[in-house]
């Protein structure tokens, strides 16, 4: 089976397309051999390291598949080799003044905390 195809049933990519640029853009290997083209072939037992944007996958193939079916039916295809993400760091807690990155609006007593801080400052 062609790679590309594999991929889309797989559910690696949203479409075969999609599947077909990351093959011919050199971000996936069958057995640590880089491949150029999306018509490469594939069979059971073979390992794809695949280069996603933020990650990397390493899914050996167990079924070739004849459908692109639902994520339950798409799982039995692989089986995912992948090392585990390595753990967040905690990140220090903000200096007095500054708000937790991501933590929304300040509230009307969080506004009056940090103009207490800034006049504090001014002094």
């Amino acid at each position: 089976m062609r790679v590309d195809k594999w991929l889309w049933y797989a559910r690696v990519t949203k479409s075969r397309s999609l599947a077909q640029k990351l093959a011919a853009g050199g971000h996936v290997r069958i057995n640590k051999d880089k491949i150029s083209s999306a018509s490469k072939t594939i069979k059971t037992g073979d390992v794809l390291t695949i280069a996603l944007e933020r990650r990397i996958l390493v899914l050996k193939v167990v079924a070739l598949g004849s459908r692109r079916g639902p994520y339950e039916e798409a799982k039995k295809l692989y089986e995912d080799l992948s090392p585990p993400p390595p753990p967040k760091a905690e990140a220090p807690p903000p200096p007095p003044g500054q708000r937790e990155p991501g933590s929304g609006r300040p509230t009307k007593r969080d506004r009056r905390k940090m103009d207490a801080f800034r006049q504090e400052d001014e002094r």
